[in-house]
């Protein structure tokens, strides 16, 4: 099927492209780089097939904030939704947080967006996300105050995986985290790419709430030889499987402590310079 710009396309031509994109058999209705604008999203939410979507992926589409308003009408059964690489802002965040749909999420992917500190925020403050099991923030700008208020929320209380490379955490971000009194259940933590140091490493390391982490990647920081240690010594890491840290700072002799620790004898994986 040729796909028409979003205007141009009328509802049997919509639900023609719904169908096909539909695996019925897995609940999924992918529209990944499909042309999909806000006239088509409010087709998908009065598609008669919709409360059977438990997956669905609208990725790579272009939509904004406006596109994603949408979505607060929609209804149904989604668990998984995808919105990964599109131009979404705080706006955008601001009616996820309100929508009826975020209820029932547990995975939600909003890698490569425009979310900063204010959308962050939005999601912190939100009650609609009590059944969210995995978060990806992955390329959007939260920073370290965006970190913050996430660390600091007591609306995930079914966290288990929180993605946030390259956000501009810095060392503040990782210290919120460390720190937090309300993220205790996280599996896996991911940070890479953000300017994390020596501070940020002891955080980690050192927190009472991260005991539960299974894996954690920490991949192209400016973690140096203190931090380094800290990570060697941790008693947090107690149930770590997966350490991933390559492309740090830490000179070779820290690097050998590491590998010789207690804690790289109980990893599955430990990837490191």
């Amino acid at each position: 099927m040729e796909l028409k710009s979003l205007e141009k396309l009328d509802r049997p031509e919509a639900e023609v492209l719904f169908q096909k994109s539909f695996v019925e058999e897995q609940n999924l209705l992918d529209l990944e780089n499909k042309n999909i604008g806000l006239e088509e999203l409010k087709l998908l939410a009065e598609w008669e097939l919709f409360p059977k979507v438990e997956k669905l992926y609208l990725s790579n589409n272009q939509l904004g904030d406006r596109e994603i308003e949408a979505l607060e009408n929609l209804r149904g059964n989604m668990r998984s939704l995808y919105l990964n690489h599109n131009m979404l802002g705080d706006g955008a965040a601001r009616s996820l947080a309100q929508s009826e749909l975020a209820k029932g999420l547990t995975c939600l992917m909003l890698e490569a967006n425009n979310i900063g500190p204010e959308g962050a925020r939005t999601f912190a403050a939100s009650q609609h996300f009590q059944n969210l099991e995995e978060l990806f923030l992955d390329f959007n700008p939260i920073g370290a105050e965006g970190i913050q208020a996430l660390a600091q929320s007591d609306n995930f209380p079914k966290l288990e995986a929180l993605h946030l490379d390259s956000t501009q955490s810095g060392d503040g971000g990782a210290m919120a985290l460390g720190n937090s009194h309300t993220l205790t259940g996280l599996r896996r933590l991911y940070l890479c790419s953000n300017g994390i140091g020596d501070k940020g490493a002891k955080a980690l390391s050192n927190s009472d709430n991260l005991k539960t982490l299974r894996v954690l990647s920490i991949w192209r920081n400016e973690i140096r030889d203190a931090g380094g240690e800290a990570i060697a010594e941790s008693k947090t890491f107690g149930n770590l499987e997966r350490l991933y840290m390559s492309l740090n700072l830490m000179e070779r002799p820290v690097r050998k402590i590491i590998r010789g620790s207690d804690l790289a004898k109980q990893l599955k994986t430990l990837v490191m310079d």
